[in-house]
C-alpha cells in the first residue's frame, strides 16, 4: 500500500441511524449511505494503522472493514459514542504482555480510566483482556510516517480535540467529528490542509454541534481541496441533501475511503 488512506468506520451521530423507534424518511430508507453508524475512521499508511474513536458500534465496524491489526488508538473525547466500543480492541492485545497505545488528553485519559477501571489495572494483565497503554496528547505525535497535531475544539462542557495528520510534510486531512466552534488558534493550525472532514449534525442549530451552515463557513474559511461532512442525524437524507451543497463539499457515509 502507497499513500495516505481514510476510511469511514461511522459517520452518524450519538443514537446512530436509523434511530431506535423513529419511522421519519431516513431512518427507513433503504439508501445505505442513511445507515450511519457512530462517527469513527481508521488510518491507514504504509507504516501504520491507527484507529480514530472506539464508540459503542466499533466490533460491527472492524468486523466489516476486515481490520486484523491496529498500530494505535486516537480518542478526541470521553462522550458515550466515542468510547463505548473500548473493550472490543481487546483483540489487538491477546498475550499477556500485548499493549496498545491509546493517546488522548490528560482529562480523557482520566475518564478513561474511571470508565474502564479494570483495564487500566496491571496487577491482574490476563491474556485476552485490552490492555491500554495510556499515552498524554498534549502537543504533536511522530508517529510512524505521521506527524498527528491535536486541534482544541469547543463541543460542550467536555475537553475535545479534532486531529490533524502530516503525511511527508504535507498537512493532508484534518478529522474534527464533534465541534461547535473552533477557536483562532485551532483555526490557524488548520491552515492549507488538503481534506477536511468536520461535524455537521443538522440543519438546524445546535448547541453542541455545528449545523451544515455553520460547517460550510469552516470550509469556506480553510478552502481544503474537499470537505466532508459527518456526525449526521436522520433529519439529513443523503441523496437529497448533498443535491444543495457546493462544489467539493459533500456527506461522508460508511465505508466511503479516500486516498489522499
Amino acid at each position: 500500500m502507497t499513500g495516505f488512506h481514510v476510511t469511514f468506520l461511522g459517520t452518524g451521530t450519538s443514537v446512530g441511524v436509523p434511530m431506535i423507534g423513529c419511522g421519519c424518511e431516513t431512518c427507513c430508507s433503504e439508501d445505505p449511505r442513511d445507515h450511519r453508524l457512530r462517527s469513527s475512521i481508521l488510518v491507514k499508511t504504509p507504516q501504520l494503522c491507527l484507529l480514530v474513536d472506539s464508540g459503542p458500534d466499533l466490533r460491527q465496524q472492524l468486523l466489516r472493514e476486515q481490520v486484523t491489526m491496529l498500530d494505535g488508538v486516537l480518542i478526541t473525547h470521553p462522550h458515550a459514542d466515542h468510547v463505548m466500543g473500548f473493550d472490543d480492541l481487546r483483540r489487538f492485545t491477546p498475550g499477556k504482555d500485548d499493549m496498545l497505545p491509546v493517546f488522548a488528553s490528560s482529562s480523557c485519559l482520566d475518564a478513561l480510566k474511571k470508565m474502564f477501571f479494570y483495564m487500566f489495572n496491571n496487577a491482574k494483565r490476563y491474556p485476552g483482556y485490552f490492555k491500554p497503554e495510556p499515552r498524554d496528547l498534549e502537543g504533536k505525535l511522530s508517529i510512524g510516517d505521521l506527524d498527528i497535531s491535536p486541534i482544541p475544539v469547543e463541543h460542550g462542557n467536555v475537553e475535545c480535540m479534532g486531529f490533524l495528520f502530516h503525511y511527508e510534510g504535507n498537512p493532508v486531512f484534518a478529522y474534527l467529528p464533534d465541534c461547535k466552534r473552533i477557536p483562532d488558534a485551532s483555526m490557524k493550525a488548520l491552515a492549507g490542509v488538503g481534506c477536511l472532514v468536520i461535524d455537521a449534525l443538522r440543519a438546524r442549530p445546535h448547541p453542541t454541534h455545528m449545523s451544515i451552515e455553520e460547517a460550510l463557513a469552516v470550509a469556506v474559511e480553510l478552502d481544503p481541496a474537499q470537505t466532508w461532512l459527518t456526525h449526521v442525524s436522520h433529519e439529513i437524507l443523503h441523496a437529497r441533501e448533498r443535491t444543495a451543497l457546493p462544489d467539493r463539499v459533500d456527506f461522508a457515509y460508511d465505508g466511503l475511503q479516500l486516498r489522499l
